[in-house]
């Protein structure tokens, strides 16, 4: 509540060295106002009540941001009111006395205000009608008394005011830290939730709190984004702590990467309270995208992916590929997507589809979609038994020169990715088709494998895959 005045009266008590102004302009007319003044500073302390229901009333009507305050519990509002006016009224009869204790209040209104969520600019304009109160007040009741001493009371009102910004400042202050802490509490409660998440221990009982606190649908469609490193040797490198890896922004509305909690909506559709209005005119600029909120691991960073859908709404297929196309990722950079699960108690295996996902992509960097590299994801599912296959299928190429070997399975890489066709093949690899056949003959030679035998094919396929994402 409003801190009123503390004037430099302290100089007028002998507290504080004397100002290097003349005793001739000084000490007759400041005496004389500081007596007129504690006069009327009495007046108040016995009617101070009074004096606080009157500011509790002009707040209720002057002031919005305190009106929810008052509303909720009048009684508490009051006292605070009270409690402070009876520290400021007092400091101007005994301000050594009354210095400290009005400055704890200060802070301790800034502190409770900003955790009530009361705005700053409101607090102050507190401040401010409590002082202009006070001071009409004192005038009111110095002209009551006697009219000619309200001429003396223009030698403190420099002061009063003085005090009231004094401690205007010293509640913005209270306010910036107990906001400061609050936020970082949010945050760090945030993190804390999205990390249960995405390891999948967070309780059943808790996924309404989470629901709420990170503004998402408790029931909605997910995925996750995975995101390494890798060094120019092909050595992973642990993940950053905000990846430097740009989400698109022309996702659909509802498939913004979930952002700084509370943000996924509002980021592409501010809210102005409940009769805002949509932006004017077909060329406004969106709102830029909100800043995706990583949970980092030991070797890579996550973002959930909040999608379009729901129970019993697929949404849209190609929206995964959508955001995998536009994901835009500096080089060196691996990222997989993980395939859609529905609801946040599902987030746990989105995170693990998505870390397959990575495994299968490239160790010199890009984008890996799970739903589109499903044998590679099985391959490094389990890394023991894809090298076992590629030790069983491709083991008899290593006995070849390894020029002969290395050309022997890029032809074999290239006739798969060309759907089995020769000449398209040779296209790729700029050898004539027969060329490309005469290869894969030497390869069913050599390994006693059949490309035209189903089993055989998927086997080759799956050795060829463990080959380039295990390594030999």
């Amino acid at each position: 509540m409003p801190q009123v005045v503390r004037p430099r009266f302290a100089v007028l008590h002998g507290t504080h060295p004397a100002a290097p102004l003349p005793q001739r302009f000084r000490s007759l007319a400041d005496r004389a106002a500081v007596e007129v003044l504690h006069r009327a500073a009495r007046v108040l302390v016995a009617s101070l009540p009074v004096l606080t229901d009157r500011l509790v009333e002009a707040l209720y009507e002057q002031e919005p941001g305190y009106r929810a305050a008052i509303d909720s519990d009048r009684a508490e509002v009051w006292q605070e009111v009270h409690h402070s006016l009876r520290h400021n009224v007092g400091s101007l009869i005994q301000p050594r006395e009354f210095r400290d204790a009005a400055h704890r209040t200060s802070r301790w209104i800034g502190e409770i205000r900003a955790e009530q969520g009361v705005p700053l600019d409101a607090v102050l304009h507190a401040f401010r009608m409590g002082g202009a109160m006070v001071w009409q007040d004192l005038v009111d009741e110095t002209a009551r008394r006697d009219p000619d001493d309200v001429r003396l009371l223009v030698h403190v009102a420099a002061d009063v005011w003085n005090f009231v910004d004094e401690h205007c400042g010293i509640v913005a202050d209270a306010y910036r830290q107990a906001e400061r802490r609050l936020s970082w509490r949010r945050e760090n409660q945030q993190r804390l939730m999205v990390a249960a998440l995405l390891d999948g221990t967070a309780r059943i009982a808790d996924l309404a709190e989470a629901a709420a606190m990170l503004d998402l649908p408790e029931q909605g469609r997910y995925a996750v984004l995975a995101v390494a490193s890798v060094r120019s040797g092909g050595t992973r490198q642990p993940a950053p702590a905000r990846p430097r890896v740009t989400l698109p922004a022309a996702l659909p509305p509802d498939a913004a990467p979930h952002g700084q909690a509370g943000r996924t909506d509002t980021a592409r559709r501010p809210h102005a309270g409940p009769t805002a209005e949509p932006a004017p005119g077909p060329e406004a600029a969106p709102p830029p995208a909100p800043a995706p909120l990583w949970h980092t691991g030991p070797d890579a960073a996550f973002a959930i992916l909040r999608l379009t859908g729901g129970p019993g709404d697929p949404g849209d297929p190609g929206e995964l590929r959508a955001i995998a196309a536009a994901l835009d990722a500096p080089a060196g950079t691996r990222a997989g997507i993980g395939s859609a699960v529905d609801g946040l108690a599902a987030l746990g295996d989105a995170r693990r589809l998505a870390e397959t996902a990575l495994r299968a992509c490239p160790a010199s960097g890009g984008t890996v979609l799970l739903d589109e590299h499903l044998p590679d994801a099985l391959v490094v599912s389990s890394p023991a038994l894809g090298s076992a296959l590629a030790d069983r299928v491709l083991g008899p190429l290593d006995r070849l020169d390894p020029s002969d070997r290395d050309v022997i399975l890029e032809t074999l890489t290239a006739w798969l990715d060309a759907d089995g066709s020769a000449q398209r093949a040779g296209a790729r690899l700029y050898c004539h088709r027969n060329t490309v056949l005469n290869r894969l003959r030497r390869f069913e030679q050599l390994t006693g494998r059949c490309l035209t035998r189903p089993r055989d094919a998927v086997e080759v396929s799956l050795a060829l895959a463990a080959r380039r994402l295990l390594g030999p």
